[in-house]
């Protein structure tokens, strides 16, 4: 049984499985409570992200996780893959903004983990159910987290000519103790696609674009504003504008929300991968980023979160020249297998799916690959839920040879290498 909801996943999550039935929950689609007082909302899990914020938004409400894909993604496949989007470094991800989850295991039995109260006893359920990717349960209800719109809110776009002085900008406004609603980079890869596909007036002459939003009170949002304007023209950017207007700032939204449809108009085919690192590593990761790109003969174009590191290199490949696909795939893997080198992990928010299970026995030793299996049979004993996804088999982990890194040695010896 293979769960589906908006189909926007790009690991591969929602694949069907040939011997399968798929299960479309698109058509549950209603919002079943909107609680002002209580600051919550209680929705099916076919319900359109966008659509809550849409909802509650007369009431000074929204909701906060928001994915480039808000407009058709849904609630819950965000809880299966535990999705973030641009405002999750001040937000948080979808975990952060979740009551309560309503799930059908594969016995039938309905679980319901969480609740609107603080706490609650026993093991946090809600939290092994959020991003387990369709391998635990069939979510069928959701109660997530509204939150007050800010009273002002101020975006700046920064441009630089490098792509290491933006990064490095990164660290500095963080390290000011300036959380950021949001702060993302392109570079002139991105750029480009944008300004060809939308015309937004973008500095096409900018090798990096970091788009930064503060907001809250009227006084803080703008002395976060001073502050973040003096570090990113202290870190060498060449221009720094301020949205004038709601108008201009939707415009800059416009732009980083509308990056990866814009990719594929200089280039259709092109593969999108989502590791994260500790932003002190942003500057190495991308220099390391264009040096593989280069070795590979291959064109990446970066747009990620660069406020908690989540990367997304986009590479570029040609479905008509053979053998081109699976040097991206090739790439994309080194890629993440340098996060985890780096004190990171394979995936911010887009999930393991079957893209990544090569790298999951990268990230992971075989001992804790096998306690991923003990929680997949505890509430699935026959593995009919979306099998094959998200964890390996640790006999595929010992024919890729995978189940290393740390510090080079090899946990489960004993397990023969092919």
């Amino acid at each position: 049984v293979v769960t589906r909801g908006a189909g926007t996943g790009i690991s591969g999550g929602a694949i069907p499985h040939r011997d399968g039935v798929l299960l479309v929950l698109s058509k549950m689609n209603r919002i079943l409570e909107a609680d002002t007082l209580a600051r919550s909302a209680t929705v099916e899990p076919g319900v359109r992200n966008l659509q809550v914020s849409e909802r509650v938004a007369a009431d000074g409400l929204f909701y906060a996780p928001d994915p480039s894909s808000q407009s058709v993604c849904s609630i819950g496949g965000n809880v299966a893959e535990n999705s973030g989007g641009v405002h999750c470094l001040k937000y948080g991800l979808t975990t952060h903004n979740l009551l309560a989850v309503r799930a059908i295991d594969a016995d039938g039995d309905v679980i319901v983990a969480g609740s609107r109260a603080l706490d609650a006893p026993g093991f946090d359920l809600i939290a092994l159910i959020t991003g387990s990717e369709g391998n635990l349960g069939v979510i069928t209800q959701a109660t997530v987290k509204l939150v007050a719109l800010p009273e002002r809110t101020e975006t700046l776009l920064a441009a630089f000519a490098t792509v290491r002085e933006a990064a490095e900008a990164v660290g500095e406004i963080i390290g000011a103790g300036i959380i950021p609603a949001a702060l993302e980079m392109m570079d002139r890869v991105v750029i480009e696609a944008c300004e060809r596909s939308m015309g937004l007036g973008l500095p096409r002459d900018a090798e990096a674009l970091l788009l930064t939003e503060v907001d809250g009170g009227a006084e803080e949002a703008r002395e976060a504003l001073g502050q973040v304007s003096a570090i990113l023209t202290r870190c060498g950017a060449t221009e720094v504008r301020v949205a004038a207007d709601d108008a201009e700032r939707q415009r800059l939204w416009k732009s980083r929300k509308g990056a990866f449809t814009a990719l594929a108009t200089i280039n259709p085919d092109y593969y999108t991968i989502d590791g994260t690192i500790p932003r002190r590593c942003l500057p190495e990761v991308l220099r390391y980023v264009y040096e593989l790109a280069a070795e590979y003969g291959l064109v990446v174009g970066n747009v990620f979160h660069a406020g908690d590191g989540n990367i997304h290199p986009c590479i570029f490949y040609d479905a008509n020249k053979p053998g081109e696909l699976e040097r991206g795939e090739e790439l994309g893997g080194r890629i993440l297998e340098r996060c985890v080198e780096l004190g990171g992990t394979i995936t911010g928010e887009h999930g393991v799916g079957i893209e990544k299970l090569r790298q999951m026995c990268v990230q992971f030793r075989a001992p804790e690959i096998a306690a991923f299996h003990d929680v997949k049979r505890a509430f699935d004993p026959d593995g009919i839920l979306n099998p094959g996804k998200a964890v390996p088999a640790l006999k595929r982990c010992a024919e890729w040879g995978g189940t290393h890194v740390h510090g080079g040695r090899v946990p489960r010896s004993d397990i023969p290498r092919f």
